[in-house]
């Protein structure tokens, strides 16, 4: 029996779309894919920056907010670290990056917590943000760049209550 491009092992039935090979490793890459009409982006890293607590403080960790300075974006805003993967760049090497360029501090490891999608309407583009944990070393005070004012270590149940974003609720 001859198989019908409708039959064929592998092939989609007429009408369903499969994802290629090179759409799927296009994503891998941080490469925008594009399904109709949307685009989808693994662009974005957010970084939950913890470190051990002090023995008195209860919780086995604190975590690093930052308030947005002001004159940028959502000015007064807490927030996680976060920022845009450049071309050719890993996820890792992204989320290390914008720890230290937001903080000045050096990431000793790195755990993946999640991805989360979210739409940007004006650029009709689902955005993937690859969430990960970083642990830096609990000695040196965080040297802020230009788009934070303020740094306050807190215990992840704090910090929960003082994120702007539900997707960095969800990360901490």
């Amino acid at each position: 029996r001859r198989s019908s491009p409708e039959t064929s092992p592998g092939r989609s039935p007429p009408g369903k779309r499969r994802h290629s090979f090179r759409a799927m490793h296009a994503r891998a890459r941080g490469a925008a894919v594009e399904l109709g009409t949307t685009r989808i982006e693994a662009r974005i890293v957010d970084v939950v920056v913890v470190r051990p607590a002090p023995r008195a403080r209860g919780a086995p960790w604190q975590v690093l907010t930052l308030r947005r300075a002001p004159g940028t974006r959502c000015t007064g805003a807490w927030e996680l670290v976060h920022g845009r993967i450049e071309a050719g760049e890993h996820p890792a090497d992204a989320a290390v990056r914008e720890v230290r360029e937001e903080t000045g501090l050096a990431v000793e490891r790195l755990y993946s917590i999640a991805v989360n999608p979210f739409w940007l309407v004006p650029t009709d583009t689902v955005q993937l943000a690859l969430v990960l944990a970083a642990v830096v070393d609990g000695a040196p005070a965080p040297a802020l760049s230009e788009e934070h004012d303020t740094a306050v270590w807190r215990t992840p149940a704090a910090a929960v209550k003082v994120l702007a974003w539900p997707r960095e609720h969800e990360a901490v």
